[in-house]
């Protein structure tokens, strides 16, 4: 599906897929586990059988995206998160038991819960990682039988007319169909009546889906990302410390929602924070402006905003210091490239305080004590992840006791995020519900708890049903009580 030219024609084709795909589920009945394995491994299968167009397509929507990122981001994540759903499907399909009322347990009754698939799943994707994040979810919506219908990002076109060819080589339209456009197309996809939609992005588009999906009642997972804490100890090895979070915030040029945001390093210990990073990002990219290795703004605008947020913090007296040789921190704006930034004690009304970064900017702030520093997150909107570093297990588990977020990495970055076992999502304005692995395999299912009688009706034996007597005021009194 080319870009629609006006809303109308974007609702009519997307209803029409949608029909397609609802009459094909309804038709397929009971999904078997070798058809949902059939369709993960034509997912693997176009992957690895795809490396270098796919590489080659985000190179061209990034202006600079390394082969070897992509490959680790985009393709190595995401066939091991479709190989992980396939190694565990059996076992995730069989029927869960439950405990049915304790005296019908020993008369024969049972309880169990059976996961059924929702039906068409809708997937928004972001353009950051937009391989990645097609495949991430797509796996356990498959996983979970259902059939999905995907709308990626418009920043990044190349990759999403690759995706929207390729899957409709590896697919059947009624089983996973890949439409492309702009906002119209966005807005009319959210507005379908889906079985789900999963989407991935900014929180102000987040809260327009969710709108839009409530008109009719669709159920909707949103990953949406926000200023993401980091906290380290002054009990810990700083040049680990500074060496594990700077590489973790070099990923992507920082345009990763669970990217470090702002970092809280002990006042003794800045300095010696700031020269280790200095020294990881000079051994990790010796040059940036010319180096294929450091990955680009996606466009122009966004290297407008992620500048401003440096020149303002400069114009107002702070610290900036640029993680690059002389004169390489900025690239012409067709390139759009910018170094690492350190922000060192921004004042918290500045933009790089209030938005989301995803660029290459991490704000640093010293402090003297772990209670301002708990205050300050905790007065914040609920962030998408939250990272510590220390050996002190007592401080480590007051700020996780103390704190809120989506998910947590200890003494490395988003490595919570490549755990296929552990459910990704947010909390508040960071999202809401999760995926991946089992997880996700629930969040796409049906959960329908099903109790089968025993043998013996219980009410009647019991005393339960009308005329009332003596027999019912036993069984009461032998279950109200303390």
């Amino acid at each position: 599906m080319n870009a629609p030219t006006t809303a109308n024609t974007a609702e009519g084709e997307l209803n029409r897929i949608l029909e397609t795909q609802r009459a094909a589920f309804r038709a397929e009945g009971p999904v078997a586990l070798e058809t949902r394995i059939d369709r993960i491994d034509r997912c693997i299968a176009l992957l690895v059988d795809n490396q270098p167009a796919i590489c080659e397509a985000l190179n061209k929507d990034f202006g600079c995206r390394s082969e070897y990122a992509s490959k680790m981001m985009e393709i190595m994540n995401s066939v091991g998160s479709l190989k992980f759903v396939k190694k565990n499907l059996k076992k995730w399909m069989k029927p869960e038991k439950r405990t049915p009322l304790v005296p019908m347990n020993f008369l024969g009754a049972k309880a169990y819960v059976q996961y059924k698939p929702k039906g068409v799943v809708g997937i928004m994707t972001p353009w950051n990682v937009p391989v990645n994040m097609i495949f991430s979810p797509l796996a356990d919506v498959l996983g979970a039988g259902n059939r999905a219908m995907i709308k990626p990002s418009e920043f990044t076109p190349h990759t999403a007319e690759l995706m929207q060819r390729l899957f409709a080589q590896y697919f059947e339209e009624s089983e996973v169909c890949v439409v492309t456009g702009g906002p119209e197309v966005g807005a009319a996809f959210s507005s379908l009546k889906l079985d789900h939609i999963i989407f991935t992005g900014a929180t102000g588009i987040g809260r327009l889906v969710m709108r839009a999906a409530a008109e009719n009642m669709v159920p909707v997972t949103l990953e949406l990302g926000g200023k993401s804490p980091v906290v380290i100890s002054e009990k810990v090895d700083i040049n680990k410390a500074a060496e594990s979070i700077i590489t973790g915030k070099a990923m992507n040029g920082g345009q990763l929602c669970v990217s470090p945001d702002y970092c809280f390093v002990p006042q003794s210990k800045l300095e010696a924070f700031i020269r280790r990073c200095r020294d990881v990002i000079a051994e990790q990219f010796p040059t940036v402006q010319g180096n294929p290795d450091f990955t680009a703004c996606i466009n122009e605008r966004h290297f407008d905003r992620v500048k401003a947020y440096i020149d303002e913090a400069r114009e107002r007296g702070a610290r900036v210091i640029p993680l690059c040789p002389e004169g390489e921190a900025f690239s012409s704006r067709e390139e759009h490239k910018i170094a690492l930034h350190l922000i060192i004690d921004p004042d918290d009304d500045l933009a790089c305080m209030q938005d989301e970064i995803f660029g290459a900017v991490l704000n640093v702030k010293s402090y003297h004590e772990l209670d301002p520093v708990l205050e300050f997150i905790n007065d914040r909107e609920r962030p998408l992840a939250l990272y510590y570093y220390g050996d002190d297990k007592a401080e480590m588990q007051r700020v996780l006791d103390e704190t809120i977020s989506g998910g947590v990495s200890i003494n490395n970055v988003a490595m919570h995020v490549a755990c296929d076992d552990l459910p990704f999502g947010g909390t508040g304005h960071s999202g809401s519900g999760n995926y991946r692995g089992f997880d996700g395999f629930r969040t796409f299912s049906h959960a329908r708890g099903v109790y089968k009688e025993g043998w013996v009706n219980l009410a009647k034996l019991g005393g339960t049903l009308p005329p009332f007597g003596e027999k019912i005021d036993k069984m009461l009194a032998s279950q109200i009580k303390k």
